[in-house]
């Protein structure tokens, strides 16, 4: 487990991600000695893609030192709230929120949900100078470590352990702090995936850089200005009253979904308001067209009436004598399309001091459709397009940020959190049935209480949350202290339990889910390191010194997440004669100490007489048995491999 970790960590470079994806795909232009082969890459290419040599990057201090952190594995477990996991709301849940430094978080979920995230948006540090940011590495590494690792001579070495060690609020620390992260949440995002990051005017161009460099330029979609403020401090000579969302994606094939029209001017009702919901009269079936056309140009009877385009009939006898403007007048419809419109209530004539006029109604949830067989109506909510100034209106600003907060766990509580209702946006544009949005700088939980507001709306969708969130200490003698709170996680949980009484008084009928399970990621401590390096699994008598200091859920839950199960899988306990084992699709756990002849025996029958019974992986914590434990478990193994059956069965000692 740890043990294993931190002895493939030792042997990562900078670049290690990429050159084991081309490994993998492109295996012939690596020699015996592992060097490669450009020229060979370069015949893979050619001819199917355009190769330019104008060589524009992104460069700061500490580039490849960012890279390198990128693929070191965490050495942290995850911790299970086991009582909080197992309350009758949380126990079924698929939404997850996890304490802990989200650069850990973020290579835990690689190994379970690499390229299944639909959504992430995240709030990084703006790294103003009084947002409190400074680049702090628990790494330790030395000079001379990083002169062999990172290929780079000793004073630039020296530089970046400066950046690292004191503590540093400068563009490039915010850069090394910020470029594994978003390397690591591209992996993570679907293929039609899409991630939004706030940020400020401080960051800002660097942040649009970074994201080119990491997700590619032809991903750019949009970068929306979001109002934070209506007015300004009296003093200020320039009232910085915006921020910004930058959206980009995993590939230029986003899948993103049409925003509804809430347009105030549908506030008419008819005999259809029923499936067709309100309407609006903002348009004559007439109009002074940019080209005349003919066929457009015709008489109308209503009622007996007859109506010509522009009101006049005099006018109509002039254009068909072939009098008319290249601009004149005609109706916006056909003959056939106004026959159906008319017949179906997609007219109306209103009179106005200017005499009687042909009106279109324009539905919200209705429109006329031209189909193989003739019109008909097409019932679905009227859509429109994102404009990138959908976020400069009020709704979204930081003032409804903070009544969101306060509606919830109470004023002044939590500060600089984004507004529910940019939260909701971002849900309906990217996420639809059980997709999945990550948050890995969760703060306060609105995109959790986002969430849950859209599926208790709409309980066709099951959206899926993920958060990640530092446990930060409140500050003493801060609102967020008084009121109770320890740490930022304390505030952010307790919001969604808040959250979830409202919806459910809100909602009562809902099913959607309000829970979600807790885990908290913990770094081994020094003994336990210690125990770990000096540990002997050569003896006969059995040390379970390492298994007591994790305990069997930690493990458990750990290994799980490693082998793609997730943090939601649940696994079937099996009883092998006395001895607890857990059984998850292809893999059984071996974690407890005590794994007796006896279990081993049943463990045996288990996959002789039992065809449903079939892991394909028996994985042991190498810790909690002794040499005769393994040998005798070893041998019995190796005879089911052999057997009739020919059972492919891996075992997989961890340490």
């Amino acid at each position: 487990m740890i043990k294993d970790i931190m002895k493939a960590n030792e042997l990562v470079t900078p670049n290690q991600k990429e050159i084991n994806v081309l490994k993998e795909n492109f295996p012939s232009c690596f020699s015996a000695d592992g060097s490669f082969d450009m020229v060979r890459f370069s015949e893979f290419l050619k001819d199917k893609i355009d190769i330019t040599h104008e060589g524009y990057e992104l460069r700061f201090l500490g580039k490849n030192y960012s890279k390198m952190l990128a693929s070191l594995d965490t050495e942290t477990v995850i911790v299970p709230d086991e009582i909080h996991n197992s309350l009758p709301e949380n126990v079924n849940s698929e939404n997850v929120y996890i304490s802990g430094d989200n650069l850990d978080a973020l290579k835990h979920l690689l190994k379970s949900y690499a390229g299944e995230v639909k959504c992430i948006y995240i709030d990084p540090p703006y790294n103003t100078g009084s947002d409190g940011f400074v680049y702090n590495d628990k790494f330790s590494f030395t000079v001379e470590d990083l002169v062999e690792k990172l290929s780079i001579d000793e004073e630039q070495a020296q530089r970046i352990l400066d950046l690292t060690n004191r503590g540093s609020a400068s563009h490039s620390a915010w850069l090394m702090f910020m470029y594994p992260r978003l390397q690591l949440a591209r992996e993570l995002l679907a293929k039609d995936g899409a991630i939004f990051i706030s940020i400020d005017d401080n960051e800002c161009h660097n942040l649009k850089l970074l994201c080119d460099d990491i997700f590619g330029e032809e991903n750019f979609i949009a970068e929306f200005p979001r109002i934070t403020k209506r007015g300004g401090k009296s003093s200020d000579i320039v009232a910085k009253n915006h921020d910004y969302l930058l959206m980009y994606t995993k590939t230029n094939s986003p899948k993103l979904y049409a925003i509804e029209h809430n347009d105030t001017a549908f506030k008419y009702q008819d005999e259809f308001f029923e499936e067709r919901g309100y309407y609006k009269l903002n348009q004559t079936l007439d109009y002074d067209s940019l080209q005349y056309s003919s066929s457009l140009d015709y008489p109308l009877e209503i009622d007996g009436e007859v109506f010509y385009p522009g009101q006049s009939e005099e006018a109509y006898n002039e254009r068909q004598s072939g009098n008319h403007d290249t601009a004149d007048w005609a109706w916006r419809w056909s003959k056939e399309k106004f026959k159906f419109g008319y017949e179906n209530g997609f007219v109306v004539v209103k009179t106005s001091r200017n005499g009687k006029r042909i009106y279109t109604k324009t539905y919200q949830k209705a429109t006329i459709e031209d189909g193989d067989t003739g019109y008909y109506i097409d019932y679905s909510d009227r859509t429109k397009s994102l404009s990138t100034l959908e976020t400069t209106e009020n709704p979204y600003s930081n003032d409804n940020a903070t009544k969101d907060v306060a509606k919830t766990i109470g004023k002044k509580i939590f500060d600089h959190t984004k507004p529910l209702e940019l939260m909701t946006l971002i849900g309906r544009l990217c996420t639809r049935n059980d997709d999945i949005i990550l948050d890995f700088f969760s703060g306060s939980a609105a995109t959790a209480e986002a969430i849950m507001k859209l599926n208790c709306e709409d309980s066709e969708n099951h959206r899926k949350y993920i958060l990640v969130q530092l446990p930060e200490e409140c500050k003493v003698g801060s609102s967020a202290h008084k009121a109770g709170y320890r740490t930022i996680c304390d505030i952010g949980m307790d919001r969604i339990i808040k959250s979830k009484k409202l919806y459910n008084q809100e909602f009562p009928t809902n099913a959607a889910d309000l829970g979600f399970k807790h885990y908290t990621l913990a770094e081994v401590s020094k003994t336990t390191l210690d125990k770990i390096e000096k540990f002997d699994n050569s003896g006969f008598i059995t040390d379970t010194t390492v298994y007591d200091e994790f305990g069997t859920a930690t493990v458990l839950t750990t290994w799980l997440v490693h082998d793609n199960y997730g943090f939601v899988n649940k696994c079937d306990m099996v009883d092998l004669a006395g001895y607890t084992s857990y059984w998850c699709e292809n893999h059984l756990y071996l974690i407890n100490p005590g794994l007796t002849e006896e279990a081993i025996k049943s463990l045996i029958e288990k996959y002789n007489t039992e065809g449903a019974f079939n892991p394909q992986n028996i994985v042991l914590f190498g810790y909690s048995f002794n040499y005769v434990e393994m040998e005798n478990l070893k041998t019995n193994v190796k005879i089911l491999r052999d057997s009739e059956k020919n059972l492919k069965i891996n075992l997989d000692i961890r340490y």
